[in-house]
């Protein structure tokens, strides 16, 4: 399972990416609106930055003019995905999208049914709203295990891409259901990496090593002040 960020914040997708595991990047209206900034400047800054899939979202109503608004999208760099969302003109305008050979990333899906039109367009990627599938008193893990069963048997190449995580369970879970991509902001993204018996162990690591530096008056093989030439 590919891991995405949520975010349209330059400073956040250059910590995670300097880790080297960032997958790719998804942005949507709202994110942007956080950050108050340029908005053609962020788009074509995080399209640099991430080696890999970055969706950008249109946010033209009608089919025609979102169609057009795509292809612009798309052509801001070769890793872009445009992102269309699942209503009447979403389906007609990322038809067209897809028969050009752009990729789109199909969102705000709340149903297998949903995906499953997804699917015949065919969409690059689903992005199914788990956390806010739960919100509305349903089960939102649920509707994902559906989602990839149906793409399964049915053959499906449309990648599902797990959106609205709230915690790291949700990663996880969605990584059992079979989810391809897994987007997340990035306080769920730091959290992954966060377990106290780590922090525990580091500590415990550290002062029995401090300890036997210091009674044997060594210094710690491997380090620059231990180097020849240093």
């Amino acid at each position: 399972m590919k891991l995405f960020l949520d975010t349209a914040n330059i400073d956040e997708i250059r910590e995670i990416n300097d880790w080297g595991i960032l997958k790719g990047v998804t942005t949507n209206p709202t994110l942007l609106a956080r950050e108050q900034g340029d908005i053609e400047k962020a788009w074509r800054t995080i399209l640099e930055i991430v080696d890999g899939d970055v969706s950008l979202e249109t946010t033209e109503p009608e089919a025609d003019a979102m169609y057009e608004q795509g292809k612009y999208l798309a052509s801001l760099g070769e890793n872009a995905v445009v992102k269309v969302p699942m209503t009447p003109a979403g389906i007609k305008a990322g038809k067209r999208l897809t028969e050009e050979g752009i990729r789109i990333n199909v969102t705000l899906v709340f149903s297998p049914a949903q995906a499953i039109l997804a699917a015949e367009i065919p969409a690059y990627i689903v992005s199914p709203f788990l956390g806010r599938i739960d919100d509305a008193g349903a089960d939102g893990m649920h509707a994902l295990r559906q989602i990839c069963e149906i793409y399964e048997m049915q053959g499906y190449e449309t990648q599902v891409l797990a959106a609205s995580l709230r915690h790291p369970m949700h990663v996880i879970d969605a990584g059992l259901c079979g989810a391809d991509i897994a987007t997340m902001p990035y306080d769920v993204f730091t959290k992954l990496v966060k377990h106290p018996l780590t922090d525990k162990g580091l500590e415990s690591f550290d002062k029995d090593w401090k300890k036997l530096l210091e009674e044997t008056g060594q210094r710690a093989p491997g380090t620059s002040t231990n180097r020849k030439g240093a």
